[in-house]
């Protein structure tokens, strides 16, 4: 592909959302104010084989009896509530920031000019309400459990603005909101996502929250923190190493703003029952990595790269989404530069 020469190359953009790590703490339903710090917990188990074994293997009942008998001996983290603990209580704070027309590094004053002229129209324009209220729903409906969500009883988010002057709470029923529909909204989800746009739509203003998450699991059920990346698998005893800062069991905060930039419903198969997943976490190429699959392709023209370009430099869209959706990876934050070489 030919190099555009209205692009910077150098450009970058400063995350507008920026969450920290989450803490998880266990607690009864009733008696919330008695928070005990998760631990994590090393467990040595004897596994069976069952991963996929060669044919001559599989054919040979002899051979197979053999590898089966195999000891499958492992040493894993594990994090569970105590045996009087029903209730897990995830605990971060977020950052909303403005800014968003000013890149935080660029080469080409003809491109900032133009850059920044297009988006100042955007926040003009939409004053960042949809994008807002994608980020609210998400806290909402405590998508950013994960795993923790799936089988709780009850799930409550509580939401503080810790803004000096500014204070302001929101308490949401997560189990009333679907993780599929990006169109909800009710008064206290539109209040967030006021308080929210405000931040991302001012020049250098930000909104601080609190939030503290309650789902009822069940006593003494296992919990799910971050699992940590072994890049060197021939080292060490465990094959399964858990998060944790300070000996208090975490999610990465990575997860947590991948949780709750997810919200674009707008790439092609959203629609297609055959092929849409429901809202996909906001990426260039839209990538599923767990899916192996990129739902916005630079062939099909629905990338990030490909919007940005003709939009940054003063072409309009054909669709109001594909604005949203270029602001929200601009919120999301990266390096985007085009290689001069």
């Amino acid at each position: 592909m030919a190099k555009n020469k209205n692009t910077a190359s150098v450009l970058a953009f400063e995350k507008k959302m920026v969450p920290s790590d989450g803490y998880m703490y266990g607690t009864t339903w009733e008696d919330r104010d008695n928070l005990a710090p998760l631990k994590l917990k090393e467990k040595s188990v004897r596994g069976t084989i069952s991963n996929r074994l060669k044919k001559a293997v599989q054919d040979d009942p002899v051979k197979l009896n053999k590898e089966v008998e195999k000891a499958n001996l492992q040493t894993v983290d594990t994090c569970a509530l105590e045996p009087d603990q029903d209730t897990l209580v995830l605990r971060f704070t977020l950052k909303f920031l403005g800014g968003i027309h000013r890149p935080s590094a660029c080469n080409n004053a003809d491109f900032r000019q133009s850059y920044s002229k297009a988006a100042q129209t955007y926040v003009e324009k939409t004053g960042f309400t949809e994008l807002s209220r994608r980020y609210a729903i998400n806290i909402a409906n405590a998508r950013f459990l994960w795993r923790n969500r799936i089988g709780a009883e009850s799930i409550e988010v509580e939401v503080k603005a810790l803004n000096k002057g500014a204070e302001q709470q929101w308490k949401f029923n997560a189990g009333a909101y679907s993780l599929r529909d990006m169109e909800i909204g009710d008064n206290e989800i539109d209040s967030l996502a006021q308080r929210i746009a405000q931040a991302l739509s001012s020049d250098d203003d930000f909104l601080l929250i609190d939030v503290v998450c309650y789902a009822k699991v069940g006593k003494a059920q296992e919990v799910y923190p971050s699992e940590e990346l072994v890049l060197d698998k021939g080292k060490g005893n465990k094959s399964k190493i858990l998060y944790a800062v300070n000996e208090i069991a975490a999610l990465h905060s990575q997860k947590l703003g991948n949780a709750l930039r997810t919200i674009d419903t707008w790439y092609p198969e959203f629609n297609d029952p055959t092929q849409g997943i429901g809202p996909i976490a906001i990426e260039p190429y839209g990538a599923v990595t767990n899916l192996g699959k990129a739902y916005r392709t630079p062939k099909a023209k629905q990338d990030f790269y490909t919007f940005f370009d003709a939009w940054a430099n003063g072409d309009a869209l054909n669709e109001i989404k594909d604005e949203h959706y270029v602001m929200a990876v601009l919120v999301r934050g990266g390096v985007f530069g085009e290689s001069d070489k």
